[in-house]
């Protein structure tokens, strides 16, 4: 099913296709749905080439990788190291158009808008499959049924949305075991990790960010008198709320080169057990 590897000069288009690259936060690039750019939606059924593979997936970073793995993708490509912690500020290398070049699927995310620039520039006919990047169990349960449906990978899928579930009712009753004087915690949240307070079954008293904490809003969210504050670890600018008392935990989104997203949710819990237990 792989594509067929264009000529090195094909490649020269990065340096200006590089040049479109835009801050976090931008909502541009093609998905899968609207089908600017790319041709139309088809099932990973539709692409099989009667040899039985699994489509070639590229993923941006590890954490679209982990939704396609999730799906019951066996093997995935991602171009951002799992060392960038701010997948836009990543300048692609010769090598990943190549890997581009040969995919059926590149998934991506809205604020990574050289996805769509990078394909054009690698000359591929990837479909570019917009992910939406939030670890809610709601949200991944819905997006990797709905990638195992465009992958062919439905039965793959379905067990997997099965043994999340299951983990996660684990992973969140051990922590509510933990809560002080079994209260459940008063916390304060970055806007990206809302889903790290449901994990706690933690009471939200407020929220902040992206961008940084304004004196008006330290003082407003100080006085909520929270437990915790979760901090979003790729976008960090340090204390949030100093002289507070919160414990601070930053939250770390992106799984690890293995793609295993349940391993987030695990360590996760285990920072969240931590700071009940010493509170």
């Amino acid at each position: 099913m792989a594509r067929t590897r264009l000529p090195l000069t094909s490649l020269v288009a990065l340096t200006v296709a590089l040049t479109f690259t835009a801050a976090c936060g931008s909502d541009t690039g093609a998905s899968a749905e609207d089908g600017a750019g790319s041709p139309s939606a088809e099932t990973a059924e539709d692409r099989d080439d009667g040899d039985g593979d699994q489509p070639v997936i590229v993923a941006t970073t590890t954490w679209q990788g982990a939704f396609a793995s999730a799906a019951g993708i066996d093997e995935v490509t991602v171009i951002v190291p799992q060392s960038v912690h701010h997948a836009p500020d990543y300048d692609p290398k010769p090598s990943d158009l190549a890997a581009i070049a040969e995919a059926d699927f590149v998934l991506y995310a809205p604020f990574e808008p050289y996805a769509e620039q990078i394909r054009d520039a690698a000359g591929s006919g990837a479909e570019l499959v917009e992910v939406d990047l939030d670890n809610d169990p709601d949200v991944v349960s819905a997006e990797v049924a709905r990638l195992g449906a465009l992958f062919g990978t439905e039965s793959a899928a379905q067990e997997w949305n099965e043994s999340f579930e299951s983990e996660l009712g684990e992973l969140n009753s051990a922590i509510e075991d933990s809560w002080p004087d079994g209260e459940s915690p008063r916390v304060v949240t970055q806007v990206y990790t809302g889903w790290a307070a449901k994990l706690a079954g933690a009471t939200t008293v407020g929220t902040y960010g992206p961008e940084a904490v304004t004196p008006a809003q330290l003082a407003e969210l100080s006085a909520e008198e929270p437990d915790l504050v979760l901090d979003n670890a790729h976008m960090s600018a340090g204390e949030v709320l100093p002289g507070s008392g919160a414990v601070q935990l930053d939250v770390v989104n992106y799984p690890g080169d293995d793609l295993d997203l349940l391993t987030v949710y695990r360590d996760l819990a285990e920072q969240l057990q931590q700071a009940l237990a010493g509170s």
